[in-house]
C-alpha cells in the first residue's frame, strides 16, 4: 500500500472515530492503532489509550463523554471553522470554501456542516491532490485541534487522547516542513 493510500485511510478511520459513537467504535480504534503501528508510535499510544477506554466503557458512558466533549463544551466544537472564525461571517466563507472545494474533487458529504471534522477527514481521505490536502491540514485542521485540546480540561480525558492522536499523526505524516509549522503559518479561513 502506498503512503497516500495509507494516509488516506487513516484519515477516514479518524473520521469514523471522531463521528458520533455506534456499536463498531472499538473496533475503528483498534484498526486505527494497527495502521498507525509504525507510522507513528506517538499516535498509536494515544489511540491505544482511546481504545482501552472504548473497552472498558458501556456504550452509554462514550456516547456520554462524545457528547459532554463536542457538543456541551464550545471550546471542544468539533468544526474546523468554528474554531477558526467563531460564530462569524468567515466561518460562513470558510464552509462555502469547503463545499466548493467538496464539488470540485467529486466528495459527497454526509449530514454534518461541512467544517466538522469528521467530513473535513473523509475529504482528504477521499483526495489525492496533495497541495489541497496539505493546505487543510496545516492551514485548518491542526490550529482547529489545537484549540480543542486546550477546551479539554482534564488531562486523561479520554477524547483529549483521540484528538492527540490525530494531531501527531498529521504533523508526522503531513506537516514535513517543520519550520513553518512551528511559526504558526495560518491563512484567514483557508481564504
Amino acid at each position: 500500500m502506498n503512503e497516500l493510500v495509507r494516509h488516506q485511510e487513516i484519515c477516514r478511520q479518524f473520521a469514523a472515530l471522531l463521528s458520533y459513537p455506534d456499536g463498531r467504535a472499538a473496533e475503528r480504534a483498534a484498526a486505527c492503532a494497527e495502521r498507525l503501528k509504525g507510522i507513528s508510535a506517538e499516535a498509536h499510544d494515544f489511540v491505544g489509550r482511546f481504545s482501552d477506554f472504548l473497552g472498558a466503557s458501556e456504550a452509554s458512558r462514550i456516547e456520554e463523554a462524545f457528547t459532554g466533549t463536542f457538543d456541551l463544551q464550545a471550546l471542544c466544537h468539533p468544526y474546523v471553522g468554528y474554531q477558526l472564525c467563531g460564530e462569524s461571517q468567515q466561518r460562513t466563507m470558510f464552509m462555502l470554501k469547503l463545499a466548493e472545494l467538496y464539488r470540485q474533487h467529486g466528495f459527497t458529504p454526509g449530514n454534518e456542516l461541512p467544517d466538522h471534522l469528521s467530513e473535513v477527514l473523509r475529504f482528504i481521505g477521499s483526495i489525492s491532490d496533495q497541495d489541497c490536502r496539505l493546505e487543510i491540514i496545516r492551514d485548518g485542521l491542526l490550529p482547529a485541534l489545537e484549540k480543542i485540546t486546550l477546551g479539554i480540561e482534564t488531562e486523561n480525558h479520554p477524547y483529549l487522547a483521540l484528538i492527540k492522536a490525530l494531531q501527531c499523526f498529521l504533523t508526522e505524516t503531513a506537516t514535513p516542513d517543520s519550520d513553518r509549522l512551528a511559526a504558526g503559518r495560518q491563512k484567514e479561513c483557508l481564504s
